[in-house]
């Protein structure tokens, strides 16, 4: 069982992309999940709370060879695993 006493709280935005403003190294260093409408997804890049969405890569590459990311929108909830 994990101690969340030493877990960092997790923000309203987060995204896995070291070079994004939003995101946050080390809340990384523990398992974090994500749910939206109900179901848990793996292949989640980024999320916002408050405004209802998460990015999820597609499977074409944007010119410096990123994937594209599609935004799906619904109530979503972040906690750790």
């Amino acid at each position: 069982m994990t101690d969340t006493t030493s877990q960092p709280a997790l923000p309203d935005r987060l995204s896995v992309n070291p070079r994004s403003r939003h995101h946050v190294a080390e809340i990384f260093q523990y398992d974090v999940g994500i749910r939206v409408n109900g179901k848990e997804r793996f292949d989640v890049e980024e999320y916002c709370i408050s405004e209802g969405w998460v990015k999820v890569p597609s499977k074409s590459l944007d010119r410096r060879g990123q994937p594209l990311l599609l935004t799906i929108k619904g109530t979503v909830e972040a906690f750790y695993r």
